[in-house]
């Protein structure tokens, strides 16, 4: 199967342009950006219905049509289940469970389950890791699995699916050999499969697309800094070099630049797309510091302005065009998922449910609300705010919750 490169920006833009379906993981950009009116302050009363999931993981909310999709894992991940829920009442209306017969390593952080599934038109995909990916139509009905592998290693598999216009996008780093693939959303086929350089380990994170100066575009952070792939053959078109390593963080593009941070301790730094080879030199714009130890949540620009927040709660403002920085602060409690943003604000939710919507300004930390949703301490949140007509659902490692304005 063949893509028409000259159409894929024309494509792009009309995806981006239609409705928006929160149908992947961060939704239509895989940036978290929403032009939806959400919520910015809730409590205990917003929460319209709360479900217990069967089972446990951190994947986040997708939608198609009436129907709401997680997965979850039972059995140390000999059970990995696709789960569909009603999007009005929270009803679960089927589960379609991959038996699992070998044994996966996973960090304490992570689980089986971490993977966000995503949709086109009537198609589920769910990306099980070594247990495969396994498409499904939006009833439950099996259309195709695809196995791609064992996954070595003891940090378990954490990209997510992209489909952009019938190909899914899959991510297949580990602690051996990693790849970048292609796959039919129709049939299950490999279309192509690009070998990453990324060992002794990979940086499991979900790829986005772009399109720069009307060229489409697949970027994807890793172990030794940020790539740029061709769609249409998966070609590496550039790579400019990180200043750490891990790269799970997903690098966010706007203003012509993608923001990327590391994972590990290191800066962040701003790449101009438009390069060919290795760009560290000739595109690397600007690199600033960065505090806090560790990042996981990925950066958001917001009105000139890029907000990252550290997995210890450190959270910095920058310029986006020079990398000056505003501020830094710290928002109270652990951060694992990435932010949603709005045109205003910026939301990022705590592994303990609190999530906090900023106002980003030059001056200092604007909190406009603190809004916890449990008190339960068994519960931990590592998913990402998912935005879908009007409300915002999340889930923890076992319950799911939908939001709605009080």
């Amino acid at each position: 199967m063949k893509i028409n490169l000259i159409l894929l920006p024309v494509l792009f833009i009309t995806q981006l342009l239609r409705a928006e379906d929160w149908s992947s993981f961060r939704g239509p950009t895989g940036m978290g950006v929403t032009e939806q009116k959400i919520p910015t302050s809730w409590n205990a009363d917003s929460i319209l219905w709360k479900k217990s999931i069967p089972g446990e993981g951190q994947s986040s909310v997708v939608e198609a049509g009436n129907k709401i999709f997680i997965t979850a894992s039972e059995n140390s991940g000999n059970k990995r289940s696709l789960l569909c829920f009603s999007k009005d009442k929270g009803k679960l209306i089927w589960q379609r469970t991959i038996n699992y017969k070998g044994e996966e390593s996973s960090h304490r952080m992570n689980g089986w389950c971490t993977p966000t599934p995503a949709t086109e038109g009537n198609r589920v995909i769910a990306f099980l890791g070594p247990a495969g990916m396994h498409c499904f139509d939006t009833d439950g009905k099996k259309i195709w699995e695809l196995q791609l592998g064992d996954f070595p290693g003891s940090w378990g598999a954490a990209a997510s699916p992209i489909i952009i216009n019938g190909i899914v996008y899959q991510n297949c780093d580990s602690m051996g050999p990693s790849r970048l693939i292609a796959v039919s959303l129709e049939t299950g086929k490999i279309i192509w499969d690009t070998p990453r350089i990324e060992k002794p380990r990979g940086g499991w994170s979900t790829p986005i697309f772009i399109s720069h100066n009307g060229l489409p575009q697949l970027i994807l952070n890793g172990e030794y800094g940020v790539r740029g792939y061709a769609p249409s053959n998966g070609k590496e078109i550039w790579f400019c070099k990180g200043f750490n390593g891990r790269g799970s963080p997903v690098p966010f593009y706007g203003n012509g630049l993608l923001y990327v941070v590391n994972g590990k301790p290191g800066d962040l730094y701003a790449v101009d797309p438009s390069g060919q080879g290795d760009v560290t030199q000739s595109h690397l714009k600007w690199h600033a510091r960065r505090n806090g130890g560790r990042d996981l949540p990925s950066p958001a620009m917001i009105n000139s302005l890029v907000m990252v927040t550290s997995m210890s709660g450190v959270i910095t403002c920058y310029d986006a065009k020079t990398g000056k920085t505003y501020w830094v602060d710290r928002l109270e409690g652990a951060f694992s998922g990435s932010p949603s943003v709005s045109s205003n604000y910026y939301y990022i939710q705590s592994e303990s449910g609190t999530t906090y919507v900023i106002k980003p300004n030059k001056q200092r930390l604007e909190v406009i609300s603190k809004n916890k949703l449990s008190n339960n301490l068994e519960e931990i949140f590592r998913a990402t705010l998912s935005p879908i007509d009007g409300k915002i659902y999340t889930r923890s490692n076992n319950q799911l919750y939908c939001i709605v304005k009080r």
